[in-house]
């Protein structure tokens, strides 16, 4: 008599949640006694991959790299990054990230929360965030910083990849010093936006982005209002370097694509 033996089953694919992705990843900056910044907490999760890169002077830096698609619709994604009194931080990232739409229909959460201390400095600058087509986005950043802190920002955002609608980008900015309020602002992008591709606004750009400093050495010598790149109305990448009520002074800028927002955030940057 011959027996048949049941097949085995195929390997199923480990499930995804519906309701998204939960992640968080944390840094910590400490400066040891003779200065130099170490990194105490690195601590990764789900999408984000933090790897040291080799640092300089007494800097401490971390490359972000994305280790898979996010954020997706229905993820909840935060960021938490610490430099400590005395300490000097850099963040960057290895690429840009997109947020796409999920399988539910969701919208997705990313919120960034920077914290730097007394007499340190923290320089966050990551690649663009590009809006794909279906995708909704709430991303919020709030930063808090100490009296004598320092902090180096970029911020760049790309509605829509080469030849597609942009998706919906929510944005809110939150920038406090000794808890007193420096800058609270809040964008909208996208479907359900109005007016946001209107000559008031955008006015058919589609990358916006901006770079602020802040520090002790604007009290004394506060930034001159200044006009960046080209004439409003030639489509070129346009944009203003403006004081706060603060001292801190903030460079927002509107272009036609990342690259031409790239330069005029470095040309910024570079004073």
């Amino acid at each position: 008599m011959t027996r048949t033996l049941p097949r085995p089953a195929a390997p199923q694919a480990p499930a995804v949640p519906a309701a998204g992705l939960r992640a968080t990843a944390r840094v910590v900056a400490r400066a040891d006694h003779g200065g130099t910044s170490r990194l105490p907490v690195l601590e990764g999760g789900g999408p984000f991959a933090l790897r040291r890169v080799q640092s300089h002077a007494d800097q401490a830096r971390v490359c972000l790299v994305g280790a898979m698609s996010a954020p997706l619709g229905g993820d909840r994604l935060r960021i938490e990054a610490t430099a400590e009194a005395g300490a000097s931080l850099r963040i960057t990232a290895a690429a840009a990230t997109v947020a796409l739409p999920g399988r539910t229909g969701e919208l997705a959460t990313y919120d960034v929360h920077l914290t730097v201390g007394d007499g340190a400095r923290l320089e966050w600058l990551p690649e663009p965030l590009i809006s794909a087509e279906g995708s909704d986005l709430r991303m919020t950043t709030t930063i808090d910083l100490a009296p004598t802190a320092r902090l180096v920002f970029r911020e760049e955002q790309i509605l829509g990849r080469s030849g597609e609608h942009t998706g919906a980008l929510r944005s809110r900015l939150t920038i406090r010093q000794a808890g007193r309020v420096l800058l609270d602002q809040e964008t909208a992008y996208g479907p359900g936006a109005p007016g946001w591709d209107t000559s008031a606004v955008l006015g058919g750009h589609r990358a916006v982005g901006q770079f602020l400093s802040a520090g002790p050495e604007f009290i004394d010598k506060p930034a001159e209002v200044r006009l960046l790149g080209g004439a409003a109305g030639d489509g070129a990448a346009q944009g203003v370097l403006a004081p706060l009520a603060g001292p801190a002074a903030l460079a927002t800028v509107v272009a036609p694509d990342g690259l031409s927002l790239r330069r005029l955030l470095d040309q910024a940057a570079a004073g």
